[in-house]
């Protein structure tokens, strides 16, 4: 029983093999510190981790083994592609479409974006880079449009304006103060 309790601290203290509590040095062993402290110190922790080492040897499973059959293993291999960048341009398209949605071509880029976004997310590159160049052809149309429509439209109000301020001014002048 000692004998075995001999080679259980031997095989689990020094991996390495041979040697004794009291004549290794404490550089080849796990535990430096359990060796130069508790164990010549304090005797029941010794036979603690005996104990504690006989329980693991009990249950011990050595995975180093052969398995007991050898059928061929199954090898899954996963192809992952590098992810792609492909604008969609949908922020775009969807500021085109709140704020300068002439003649809908905003919601029209919006619909090309999303359908886009939806191809690249299956993995058609080339279906996601045709529905963006769509979209984005759309919103340059969409904005050049909207923008000319907001700079006429300001156009108009500021010579609306002033005809206005005119004609008021010639009404005056006609009626003489009155």
């Amino acid at each position: 029983m000692q004998n075995r309790k001999q080679t259980l601290l031997r095989k689990y203290l020094y991996p390495r093999g041979g040697g004794t509590l009291s004549t290794l040095p404490a550089s080849r062993h796990i535990c430096p510190s359990l060796h130069r402290e508790l164990i010549p110190t304090l005797p029941h922790l010794g036979q603690l981790l005996l104990s504690k080492l006989e329980m693991l040897e009990e249950n011990k499973v050595d995975v180093l083994e052969a398995p007991l059959r050898s059928a061929p293993m199954a090898t899954t291999v996963i192809n992952i592609q590098p992810e792609t960048s492909v604008p969609d341009h949908i922020v775009w398209s969807l500021f085109n479409t709140i704020f300068l949605n002439a003649c809908c071509l905003g919601f029209a880029a919006f619909a090309y974006s999303v359908k886009s976004r939806d191809r690249k997310m299956v993995g058609d590159v080339t279906g996601a880079q045709t529905y963006a160049s769509t979209a984005k052809c759309l919103n340059i149309w969409a904005l050049v449009l909207g923008l000319l429509l907001t700079i006429a439209f300001i156009i108009l109000c500021a010579t609306g304006s002033l005809m206005v301020f005119q004609a008021i001014s010639e009404m005056v002048k006609g009626y003489g103060g009155y």
